[in-house]
């Protein structure tokens, strides 16, 4: 069900804590899996690469800035800066999304907003439409507590074959790799548990994957 706010609301919500800066952003690169951006902050822009003030570039017929959305404690809150719909339905101002909401930015760009972890704020957004971001990845995360990858349907980044999850998450303003068994972080083994960095290659039993700067 959509929840439509008032400006008055959406700049309470704004103003109750500081903003994020654009630096929390990294490419996730998981080995046989796929690509995904990663977006650390509370708030993040939609919109073409052509404003430094955008933190997800979509290669399409957008304006530089055209929606942005806003995690607000447990929920998410899209904002429509141009043109926006959430299942059809114009957005006039702000609108608080649900589980399988679709996301339409302009005419044509199409996204499916997900919350497929019910013990996690972390939310996906996946493209409904031919449209990716630059660089090209799979699938648009934005992470809240963790990020849980594994064979379970409910992961944000489902893995079939491994055999157990792989999580990333954040403890005070850090980054850290938790699994089962013995993991490689930038060649440096561990047990369980590793503190990574935003350029780190994450070597496990079953799995690969890579963290890229943005």
């Amino acid at each position: 069900m959509m929840v439509w706010r008032t400006p008055g609301y959406w700049k309470a919500c704004v103003m109750d804590r500081p903003l994020p800066t654009r630096s929390e952003r990294f490419l996730l690169w998981v080995d046989a899996i796929g690509g995904y951006w990663i977006c650390l902050g509370d708030e993040v822009v939609l919109g073409q690469p052509l404003s430094s003030s955008t933190d997800v570039p979509i290669l399409a017929d957008l304006s530089a800035r055209h929606a942005r959305i806003r995690r607000d404690g447990e929920g998410y809150l899209i904002e429509a800066l141009r043109d926006v719909y959430v299942d059809g339905r114009r957005v006039p101002q702000v609108a608080l999304l649900s589980d399988g909401n679709r996301i339409q930015l302009g005419s044509n760009v199409r996204l499916v907003y997900r919350r497929p972890h019910a013990l996690s704020a972390t939310a996906r957004l996946d493209f409904a439409s031919h449209h990716r971001t630059q660089p090209s990845v799979d699938a648009i995360l934005l992470m809240a507590d963790a990020c849980v990858l594994g064979p379970s349907p409910h992961s944000h980044v489902v893995c079939r074959d491994w055999p157990h999850e792989v999580v990333i998450y954040r403890c005070e303003n850090q980054l850290y790799c938790r699994t089962r068994g013995r993991i490689e972080v930038d060649g440096v083994p561990h047990k369980d548990r590793a503190m990574i960095g935003l350029d780190s290659r994450i070597v496990g039993e079953h799995f690969a994957m890579s963290l890229e700067r943005i």
